[in-house]
């Protein structure tokens, strides 16, 4: 059985009159709370991940939004919501049943629904990439530049699709209708003019670049700003930088997704880092100092007498930057006690002198875990 898809509006939390502000704020809480690394223990979270993620998508662009709210989720196809394709006829659901393309019965008794003079300027596709950045690189913000392949508007006919100096005219199949009138038995109906497919207009002389379709596949670099403090599996649009529309028509959006690359000391915990600092025998029973790494450089931390292995220390404003400029993140670094494992005779010797010397006030939670164990031992 197939399962039925939330209401958008449902899904983010927001109400239909919702403005665009709300609904940015309701996606980056939710976001953040059902994001996949926050939920390892949550098989559903991925799945609510892209739920929220398809729900923004057509609620924060006016024309999907204004789609959804008409004719709700049969306005896209399956995956239009995310990246695939910009918008598709929402009557293709009808087309499906009674018979699609020219000709078909929907098509013969409704006049063309969904064809017309908007299929010469269809807006084109949303473009996504997936673009892989260091924790440094999120943590301050940095510029980067793609270069990715897609259709653009042609400059030979500046995107018209007709040959320079060409022209426009009246389609000789429908005489400029955008519509051709058959007869089936008892009925005559009208249908989109299979020529000029409803556009009343055919081109003279096609450009010979892009075949009259106005665009034609280039390689495009985009400079892309990317804010300090943003989250792996974030999504940042460039507005029409997506594919070209046909014959003019308006350009989609590219969609870049970040994934932040492992990094081989610090994890990442919101705007908090983590690190583990392996510190000698002597260090951590005498006190001392020992260097620290941090995202700008080395830190000293101060180890006080008698640390134990997997104490953690606070390093304050040493994490990630806020993305929404709420100061920056903490640094916690857990100490490990290095136990030597190669000892030469002298060191030995001293060693177990010293193992002699020490009485039970030196081994408190020897001491104590022993006690709570001691009916273990009987």
């Amino acid at each position: 059985m197939p399962t039925t898809k939330r209401d958008y509006y449902e899904v983010l939390g927001v109400a239909r009159g919702a403005p665009e502000d709300e609904i940015k704020r309701a996606y980056r809480k939710l976001a953040v709370k059902f994001h996949p690394d926050k939920n390892p223990d949550d098989p559903h979270a991925e799945e609510k991940f892209k739920e929220l993620g398809e729900a923004y998508d057509v609620l924060i662009d006016v024309d999907k939004r204004a789609a959804y709210d008409r004719f709700g989720h049969a306005a896209f196809s399956q995956g239009a919501a995310g990246f695939g394709g910009g918008f598709h006829d929402p009557f293709d659901i009808f087309r499906e049943v009674f018979g699609g393309g020219s000709g078909g019965i929907f098509e013969s008794f409704f006049g063309g629904a969904g064809g017309g003079r908007a299929e010469e300027r269809q807006r084109g596709s949303d473009l996504r990439y997936d673009m892989q950045i260091t924790l440094e690189e999120a943590a301050f913000g940095t510029e980067k530049e793609i270069e990715i392949r897609k259709l653009d508007t042609c400059d030979q006919c500046n995107g018209s699709g007709a040959e320079p100096g060409s022209r426009s005219i009246n389609c000789p199949t429908c005489g400029g209708r955008g519509q051709v009138i058959s007869s089936r038995g008892f009925f005559q109906v009208s249908q989109t003019c299979p020529r000029c497919r409803g556009a009343g207009q055919i081109i003279e002389k096609p450009c010979h670049k892009c075949g009259g379709e106005g665009r034609v596949e280039n390689s495009s670099r985009i400079k892309l700003k990317i804010p300090a403090g943003i989250g792996s599996g974030s999504r940042l649009r460039s507005s029409r930088n997506g594919e070209a529309g046909i014959r003019g028509g308006p350009p989609g959006d590219l969609y870049v997704v970040l994934h932040i690359k492992e990094h081989p000391v610090f994890q990442r915990d919101e705007d908090d880092l983590y690190c583990e600092v392996p510190i000698s025998f002597a260090i951590a029973a005498l006190g001392g100092e020992v260097p620290v790494p941090t995202l700008e450089g080395k830190a000293s931390l101060r180890i006080p007498v008698g640390t134990q292995t997997g104490q953690v220390f606070k390093l304050r404003g040493k994490g990630i930057a806020n993305i929404e400029g709420r100061g920056r993140g903490d640094l916690l670094a857990r100490v490990i006690v290095e136990v030597p494992t190669r000892l030469n005779s002298e060191q030995r010797r001293k060693l177990e002198e010293f193992a002699n010397s020490c009485g039970e006030e030196n081994t408190p939670l020897y001491r104590s875990f022993f006690e709570r164990a001691k009916d273990f031992f009987r």
